[in-house]
């Protein structure tokens, strides 16, 4: 870069370029090796260009497309670390992918433990968390992660509450345990603020957005002898670190949850309703509007004809919409353009019901780490090396 130009337009500059040349600009000089890893530009620093990772969960295959106007050619399949293989896909947050590991899907007690992995996928780095006291049996854990929007340091929100309905209304003890790991301070630790009623149970579904973890939820109620679930979505607010509860339009919250599926459109949070039956799709689209008290307003709609069955992943950064059809046991993604009703087939087929896709852009969050780093209570490991799930539940005697 000229000499000419003020270092401070420099700096400008180099917030804009992709991490792969700012990885090779660390090279240059000592100088831009300090500046590239400062605290400063690693939080300031986020990519413009967006892009969309595609999980074929089963496989432990991921494969990044640019989202931009030659869509879908740019693909590229990527190295997956053996510590993220058969994990479940949570959620992307300025850059970084947010997994789940389930060790034991089965534990003789009420609690076992899992963990949590970070990985950015720009500079191939992970940070690993072990999440203790998760809940099983009568008891159920929900995990969510965003990146703060003040401090832009990674949290994980850990929530255990009672799931039966039978067991809301008998069990006297906490209904809702919260725990957060700040990934600057490196432990669990107990949020201050209000929780949500006990009534409320969670869904797997969250998006990270704006400063706050959104979560799909219903409300579980007794009436008329009956008991009965009301839709709606939980917040929470990742620097006061307050629960909310944001309500649906009445036709939303009437609607079964296993018809409703939650996501971003570049930087809003929307909210599909499906109705999915045997060779056809129908669903629309609602855009979270927000105000004083956030209000949704119906976006657009579609119908997509399917061999079998087919459901919503995501959206495009243009708004085009990601379904996954599935066909003669296969899932295949699609992408729907709202106003031609045209369908453009992507070519990546797997298994059904195991594609996912999430938006994200590059960062630089993780380069001060290690390959690996992972938090286990109060021990902090750190690697090197690529290392299985085996390796470290021994390392770790879990």
């Amino acid at each position: 870069m000229s000499d000419n130009l003020p270092f401070e337009i420099q700096l400008e500059i180099m917030k804009k370029l992709p991490v792969k040349s700012l990885i090779q600009f660390r090279s240059v000089s000592k100088t831009w090796k300090y500046t590239i890893d400062s605290t400063h530009f690693i939080s300031t620093y986020s990519s413009q260009a967006p892009h969309l990772l595609v999980s074929h969960e089963h496989d432990s295959i991921y494969i990044s497309i640019a989202d931009d106007h030659n869509f879908p050619q740019h693909q590229l399949s990527l190295t997956t670390p053996q510590l993220i293989h058969h994990c479940d896909t949570i959620d992307s947050s300025h850059g970084l992918l947010c997994l789940y590991i389930d060790y034991l899907s089965f534990h003789p007690t009420h609690f076992k433990m899992n963990m949590v992995v970070l990985w950015n996928v720009s500079i191939r780095k992970l940070v690993g968390v072990v999440v203790p006291n998760v809940g099983n049996g009568m008891f159920k854990t929900e995990v969510g992660f965003g990146v703060c929007r003040e401090t832009v340091d990674p949290k994980i929100v850990k929530i255990t509450y009672i799931d039966n309905e039978k067991d809301v209304e008998t069990v006297t003890s906490i209904p809702w345990q919260v725990e957060v790991f700040s990934l600057s301070d490196g432990v669990w630790r107990l949020p201050y603020n209000n929780l949500p009623r006990k009534s409320i149970r969670l869904t797997h579904v969250q998006v990270a957005l704006d400063g706050f973890i959104y979560w799909l939820a219903e409300n579980r109620i007794r009436m008329d002898n009956e008991n009965k679930t009301c839709s709606l979505i939980v917040s929470f607010d990742m620097t006061s670190e307050e629960f909310r509860e944001v309500r649906l339009p009445d036709c939303l919250a009437q609607t079964a949850r296993c018809n409703l599926y939650m996501s971003k459109l570049r930087e809003s949070l929307v909210v599909v309703e499906q109705s999915v039956e045997a060779n056809n799709l129908d669903f629309v689209v609602w855009i979270m509007e927000d105000g004083v008290s956030k209000s949704f307003t119906k976006l657009f709609g579609g119908n997509v004809y399917t061999p079998e069955y087919a459901w919503v992943l995501g959206f495009r950064n243009n708004g085009e919409v990601i379904i996954e059809i599935i066909d003669d046991g296969a899932g295949k993604l699609v992408v729907y353009e709202p106003s031609s009703e045209h369908i453009n087939d992507l070519g990546i087929i797997n298994m059904k019901w195991s594609l996912s896709v999430c938006s994200y852009k590059e960062t630089l969050l993780l380069l001060d780490h290690p390959y690996l780093t992972v938090y286990n209570g109060n021990n902090t490991l750190k690697f090197e090396d690529d290392l299985s799930h085996e390796q470290i539940k021994s390392l770790l005697k879990m």
